[in-house]
């Protein structure tokens, strides 16, 4: 059984839910206090062992690409300026992790954005980590979590959250095979956004996976669904005529960064964690209530 040493991020959209600012800025590099949600999650990686990443960009994208890589001019501003605490900051992503970049030009949903991944996965296992969802995991992070039962299993692992039942349409809803008071459990089958009346359970996919390789071989042939879109759900489904898939609950907070309520959230959380700005948090709260 190989190991897990890659991980896809696609982040090619374009995020009309923060119009106007995603005009001219990805949404991805949204700043949760004073950091882009996409390094958050890049880390999560790094602390999951992850070795290599790739981000699926658009071509209007390349300030990604740019804050992961060495800006030669800043790096020699700061250093005639001695400032090396400032210094070591924008230095340390870069010599951390190896990350690598590919386009995906058409916008034709979540599967075709994996099915760009095919050459960097190269027959390789991969995790999966969708640009919307910033997990701060209980007691290690929700990719380690899946790494983990990924290397119980020897299979695909799609990570998940309960939802409310008014919520299921909003996701992709796992069905159990029988069942299980586990939080690790194989599928029977996958349901893309069903209505809550038709729902086979309340565990959502929450964009988290670890895959096998061979979900490019159903990728490639898989036909469009609705909007023209190549549904990731989909092809997982298929998938689970070959071998067997499983589920993880994942133990720890989720911040759906893709909308504003969820964003507000982040910020407030992850600035009431930090010691220098706590307090100011606090303050500032406290004003509004």
């Amino acid at each position: 059984m190989k190991l897990i040493r890659k991980a896809v991020i696609p982040a090619a959209g374009f995020g009309t839910r923060f119009l106007p600012f995603t005009k001219a800025v990805p949404k991805e590099m949204l700043p949760i206090v004073d950091t882009p949600t996409i390094e958050y999650i890049v880390r999560e990686a790094i602390e999951s062992g992850i070795e290599e990443v790739l981000i699926i960009i658009n071509s209007e994208k390349e300030c990604i690409r740019t804050h992961f890589g060495h800006n030669v001019v800043l790096e020699n501003f700061l250093k005639s300026k001695n400032k090396t605490k400032e210094l070591e900051i924008v230095e340390a992503l870069p010599k951390q992790i190896h990350v690598e970049f590919t386009y995906q030009e058409e916008q034709l949903g979540l599967g075709h954005a994996v099915l760009c991944a095919e050459n960097f996965a190269n027959g390789e296992p991969f995790a999966l980590l969708l640009g919307d969802d910033v997990y701060v995991g209980r007691k290690e992070p929700a990719t380690k979590q899946l790494i983990n039962a990924y290397n119980q299993t020897g299979s695909s692992i799609l990570g998940t959250l309960v939802v409310p039942d008014e919520d299921v349409s909003k996701y992709g809803i796992c069905k159990p095979r029988g069942t299980s008071k586990n939080s690790l459990v194989e599928l029977e089958s996958v349901v893309e956004k069903p209505a809550k009346e038709v729902a086979p359970s309340n565990l959502a996919i929450g964009g988290r996976y670890v895959l096998t390789p061979a979900i490019f071989d159903y990728l490639k042939t898989q036909t469009r669904g609705a909007g023209g879109e190549i549904q990731l759900t989909d092809s997982i489904l298929r998938l689970m005529s070959k071998e067997k898939v499983y589920s993880l609950a994942i133990d720890g907070r989720r911040y759906d960064i893709g909308s504003k309520k969820g964003f507000l959230d982040a910020t407030i959380d992850f600035s009431l964690k930090r010691s220098d700005l706590a307090e100011d948090m606090k303050e500032i709260l406290n004003k509004h209530k």
